[in-house]
């Protein structure tokens, strides 16, 4: 990970769970994944992205390589924008490794090509600066960049110069993309056995308390929950997301080398931990966990201590502050067919 405050949604096992340090450092193996790829890969659509220094080889425009190069730096230190539009310790780097382009990490070029299209999480079709406002709502515990600004342009600029050569809505299943959760684990995800492996594991980067690890004022490795992880909006607050990101990713630079079970474990305790609350919070946590949470432990009953997970007035350090893009409705004008 870097040292510019790169926070990962969910650094946990041994310093490799540090998703937005050491993102420069895994992004040199990006693709040196397990054996089984060849087979895993037929019939899919394989894309290597190319890197900064295949921009500066390109006959692009030298201005438009300028704004590739903002969108670049952006996200891999999103916490420029600390205040304004983020309002906890991550980066987009954090979630999507080495640089967005890693397999199995959410590779952000995915999006390039298959957007626009509908998404489930708001109910209607979204764009590819849609997408990234989803992000910084949630990952990031923010206020997204106005569309058309020119932090917006140069991201969505970025997404897209990784897709480069890659068809637009490819017929074939993408290969690596999102974060895929690992096969069911032998027994049910247990708290007490995934708070073991987060110590023995994690802690020594995260912190047993999962308050991430900083070095004079600087984050080293991020809070994989708290006020300076990402909200219950998230993507990665999904036990099921937050198991295939270790699985897959964890520890850094050795993917699954963690067995099932314990990737499972892990992300149960993780998940049973506090964080800021969901923008989408209606007042009522039952409500928000019925309307927003099927996949995530929000609104469920910690065994432990009787606590109710995002039973809380906590937003964070974005404090009453409301994303814009939050549910806001669009195409209300169409007419069903």
């Amino acid at each position: 990970m870097t040292t510019c405050r790169r926070p990962l949604i969910i650094a946990l096992s041994g310093c490799s769970l540090a998703f937005g340090a050491g993102v420069s450092v895994y992004a040199t193996n990006a693709f040196a994944q397990p054996e089984e790829r060849p087979d895993a890969a037929l019939n899919m659509l394989v894309h290597e992205p190319p890197t900064m220094e295949d921009l500066e080889n390109s006959d692009l425009h030298p201005e438009l390589k300028k704004v590739i190069r903002y969108g670049h730096d952006l996200f891999t230190n999103t916490q420029q924008l600390r205040g304004e539009n983020v309002f906890n310790d991550m980066n987009c780097s954090s979630c999507h490794l080495g640089e967005g382009r890693v397999p199995f990490s959410a590779p952000v070029w995915a999006a390039a090509i298959t957007l626009p299209d509908f998404r489930g999480k708001n109910q209607h079709v979204n764009n590819l600066e849609e997408r990234i406002a989803g992000c910084f709502a949630y990952s990031m515990n923010g206020v997204p960049p106005e569309y058309g600004s020119d932090e917006m342009l140069a991201l969505s600029a970025y997404h897209q110069w990784l897709a480069t050569g890659a068809p637009m809505y490819p017929d074939k299943p993408i290969y690596g993309r999102g974060f895929p959760a690992p096969d069911e684990p032998a027994e049910e995800p247990d708290y007490a056995r995934g708070e073991a492996a987060y110590q023995d594991n994690c802690s020594i980067c995260h912190q047993e308390d999962g308050s991430g690890h900083y070095e004079n004022d600087e984050y080293v490795f991020p809070a994989p929950w708290g006020d300076g992880s990402n909200n219950w909006g998230a993507g990665i607050a999904r036990l099921d997301t937050m198991a295939g990101f270790i699985y897959q990713n964890m520890p850094l630079g050795q993917p699954r080398s963690l067995s099932e079970q314990d990737a499972w474990d892990i992300a149960y305790y993780v998940s049973s931990q506090e964080r800021p609350q969901d923008p989408r919070y209606t007042g009522d946590v039952a409500e928000t966990a019925e309307r927003f949470h099927g996949r995530s432990l929000y609104g469920q009953t910690r065994e432990q201590d009787g606590h109710v997970l995002g039973d809380h007035d906590n937003f964070g350090d974005k404090g009453d502050i409301k994303p814009w893009n939050v549910g806001m409705p669009r195409f209300e004008n169409l007419s069903e067919e």
